[in-house]
């Protein structure tokens, strides 16, 4: 191969319609319709042909179609109308000025290994890559500082094929930078960003681009360069391939590389983000900046800890990245001596005795002053998952906390569905979309007008779904009858299900194939008949996902359900979009409680598309028995086998016995009741379930506590973070001399609501002071594990005895019903963001 340089030459725009370039450099148009329409308009074949990527289409439309667009009075029109509502959007007083004018520079850094944001830039597999994207959004729309960081992936995830035997195939494809939406980063110096990253015996060079996702800047690193070997060009080649080598530089790649392009940049971000544990060498890094300044390294872990937030997503321990301790030897062993640390002290960052590997969960939970999972069920299985790391800790007062994850309502809304809103909740719906008191309006849109809405976005559904089905039977030489007779799969008058998701065995795709005489009927049903629609990758190397895709095709061709279940293929944003607009029932199986959050049934919700899910992740929070169907019961199961029988039995029955005949059930043509479910769908979930909610939720509970407390305890070289680390050092060694000399309880001699007891304790505290603990009754219900929804009630120090021995007391009002009481000590410290901080407790040996 010979050397040569690439070069991207756009036609030069007419004068009157320059600024289209600046439009397709800025992500805001993925979710400003009126603006993507000013490319479509010029050439919507070319449009639809590069999958709505507006730098590509600008590089290969015709230089004649835009002298005449900028010639047309109404194009440009339209053209003044989007670049007014651009400025307008990038200009404005936004919520975050309003609400903490003082805090515009409190910058958050928010790194992920994925970022879902449009179909133009692929760096995404699925969930975790979307919530990204669109917690990016919603930050811009809202005025918060923040950057993201990721990797930019040559070859992106994989494009799926399926082919003539129904078996998924994995097609790469290499991404030109130059056609898409990122430009090369430059530095302070005007200079093009590029940083090194030590690897085992070479550096690695790695170039940073930038995204614009409206007011947010996101920064993707790139290992494709000359300056590195063959082999480490391709290291930023895939998402989530190769083998554990792979993945470990990639994550120091994304975690220390990262770190190392903000530094470049010139960003100093007062929070750091960590979206699940990819990215958790940042931790690493910025303890080595501090080390290498002259800080401690206890107390740069201590600094560090202050101002870093954790977000997990993964409820299954396999699913957490683990290094082997030779591993982390090879690729970061130079650092123990950079740390001023020996291996052991390295390992016990993210040491997991039960894995006997670094754990890469364990280093993000071990250093973030906040930590929380993605819904409310999530955060207790992820307690549930990390409880032995919080020995005699209560569950419920395990430190780690839930944010539900939410989606951004601009993306994921039809245009039909948004000028509705525009119509009946206001021309300003957007401005506030988590007023829940806003959304009730919806129940004003006339049913007729609703379900004809929903009837064009669901006839626009089946025609692309019958176009990707024509495609792939193209593509595998099927017989042109079978292609003929493709055009008429589907029907709008048919009630259509949509399952479209990651193909995780886990979400159970073939839930609804367990029983296919069954399900035979159901699609067959002369009056009342159903249709299916599949779609979704399974990753490469998951050969039990690809035999759900195999199984699912397969039923497809049987004569029972040719034309009744389908698959699509290569599931992307844009088929997402299609699907969650179009469907009329969002179906969701997961193995509870296995699904943290999930969100593709928020999306689903915003477009009145309504949800039948297993009660997991975020269903559980929105489902109110009105606004969609719940499968199943709220339960645990010890059983796989008998959880996805019982699960497909109820799944059954309820198409069956409510869904179907209540989709069917007609007055004038409407079906009145499943329009009001639609209704109570759009009332209840949209205004909760959105990232604007999300966004503000994050910036008010973790990033501006993550912010002050990083400002104060990396002042005066951490001065604050030296004093606190002593502090927890000093408790963890004193702890055990803590005892109770003695523990007193006057009861009346009847008890009823009202009644008060007088509880006295005296306390041995050894070389601590009073000052260093809190001493409390903890009030709470008799449960199978102790006390559930504790009340904690403070005891007064009422006097010193002498020797260390302090005496407490407390009067406890009783309420009615069965309780339970006892009284415990915990540090205390007004730095400490939670009551167990520091995981320590002493409870009284008896009462």
């Amino acid at each position: 191969m010979y050397p040569f340089r690439t070069v991207s030459v756009m036609p030069e725009l007419p004068e009157r319609i320059a600024r289209l370039s600046e439009l397709a450099r800025n992500l805001w148009f993925s979710w400003c319709l009126r603006s993507q329409e000013l490319f479509s308009r010029v050439d919507r074949v070319l449009w639809e042909k590069v999958n709505h990527n507006p730098v590509k289409f600008l590089l290969h439309v015709d230089g004649n179609k835009l002298k005449h667009a900028a010639a047309d009075p109404d194009y440009l029109a339209h053209y003044d109308m989007v670049m007014n509502l651009l400025d307008e959007y990038m200009h404005r007083e936004t919520w975050f000025e309003k609400v903490h004018p003082d805090l515009t520079n409190q910058l958050v850094a928010y790194f992920s290994a994925e970022f879902g944001i449009h179909e133009s830039n692929p760096v995404y597999s699925g969930g975790l890559g979307l919530l990204a994207g669109d917690h990016s959004k919603s930050a811009s729309d809202l005025g918060l500082p923040l950057v993201g960081v990721g990797i930019l992936y040559k070859q992106g995830y994989f494009c799926q094929k399926i082919n003539r035997e129904g078996w998924q195939e994995a097609h790469y494809s290499f991404m030109d930078f130059n056609e898409m939406p990122v430009i090369p980063a430059r530095g302070q110096d005007g200079q093009e960003v590029i940083i090194t990253v030590p690897l085992p015996g070479r550096d690695l060079f790695i170039k940073v681009w930038q995204l614009q996702v409206g007011r947010v800047s996101i920064y993707f690193l790139d290992a494709d360069l000359t300056a590195n070997s063959r082999e480490d060009r391709l290291l930023t080649a895939k998402l989530y391939g190769g083998d554990q080598a792979t993945r470990i530089s990639q994550e120091i790649i994304l975690g220390i590389g990262g770190v190392k392009a903000l530094r470049r940049l010139g960003i100093t971000p007062a929070a750091w983000h960590i979206n699940e544990g990819h990215a958790a060498f940042i931790i690493v890094e910025r303890i080595r900046e501090l080390v290498q300044s002259g800080v401690a390294f206890p107390t740069a872990c201590e600094a560090v800890r202050s101002n870093t937030i954790f977000t997990t997503h993964t409820p299954v321990p396999a699913g957490h990245d683990v290094f082997s301790p030779e591993m982390i030897d090879q690729y970061l062993g130079h650092l123990y001596g950079q740390l001023g640390i020996d291996r052991d002290r390295f390992m016990a960052l993210g040491w997991d005795q039960e894995r006997q590997g670094f754990n890469m969960t364990r280093l993000a939970l071990n250093h973030s002053a906040f930590t929380n999972g993605v819904s409310k069920l999530h955060g207790q299985v992820t307690k549930q998952m990390f409880r032995h790391l919080y020995k005699d800790i209560p569950l419920e007062e395990i430190p780690i906390y839930s944010i539900t994850n939410g989606v951004h309502t601009e993306t994921w809304a039809a245009r039909e569905m948004k000028l509705l809103f525009e119509k009946y909740i206001g021309p300003d719906w957007r401005k506030n979309i988590s007023d829940q008191s806003r959304w009730q309006r919806v129940y004003e849109i006339p049913d007729q007008e609703l379900w004809q809405t929903h009837m064009i976005l669901k006839e626009r559904m089946i025609k692309f779904v019958q176009h990707n089905l024509c495609q792939r039977m193209e593509r595998n030489f099927q017989p042109i009858e079978l292609i003929r007779e493709s055009a008429g799969y589907l029907s709008k008058d048919v009630l259509t299900i949509g399952f479209a998701r990651r193909f995780a065995t886990y979400k159970r795709a073939n839930l609804l194939l367990r029983d296919k005489e069954r399900l035979a009927r159901l699609v067959n049903d002369p009056r009342q008949p159903v249709q299916i629609i599949f779609a979704g990758k399974a990753h490469p190397a998951d050969r039990p996902g690809q035999e759900l895709i195999k199984q699912i095709c397969d039923l497809a061709e049987d004569e029972r359900f040719r034309g009744k279940v389908v698959m699509v293929e290569n599931y992307d944003i844009n088929v997402s979009r299609h699907l969650l607009q179009g469907v009329d029932v969002w179906l969701n199986t997961p193995r509870r409680p296995m699904e943290a959050s999930g969100t593709s049934g928020q999306k689903a919700a915003i477009n009145a598309v309504i949800n039948c899910s297993i009660l997991d992740g975020w269903w559980p929070e929105a489902y109110n028995g009105e606004n969609g169907f719940a499968i199943g019961v709220d339960k645990e199961y010890n059983n796989e086998e008998i959880q996805d029988r019982e699960d497909a039995e109820s799944l059954y029955d309820l198409l069956e016995q409510v869904i179907v005949p209540y989709y069917y059930r007609r007055v004038n043509g409407v079906p009145r009741e499943w329009v009001r479910r639609m209704k109570d769908c759009l009332a209840t979930i949209p205004w909760k379930f959105s990232t604007e909610r999300m966004v503000k939720e994050y910036t008010q509970r973790f990033y501006l506590p993550a912010a002050q407390r990083g400002v104060a305890f990396m002042a005066n070289s951490c001065q604050l973070a030296s004093q606190i680390q002593r502090h927890k050092q000093f408790l963890r060694d004193n702890w055990q001399q803590i005892s109770f000399r003695s523990l007193r309880v006057h009861e009346p001699a009847v008890l009823k609501v009202g009644s008060e007891i007088f509880i006295e304790a005296e306390l041995y505290l050894g070389f601590l002071k009073p000052q260093d603990v809190i001493v409390e009754v903890v009030y709470g219900q008799v449960g199978d594990h102790g006390l559930n929804n504790s009340v904690l009630m403070p005891m007064t120090l009422s006097q010193e005895l002498g020797d260390n021995v302090y005496q407490y007391t407390s009067n406890l009002v009783l309420i009615q019903g069965i309780s339970g009481y006892t009284v415990r000590v915990r540090p205390d410290n007004p730095h400490f963001v939670s009551h167990f901080e520091l995981p320590l407790v002493k409870w009284a040996d008896h009462i």
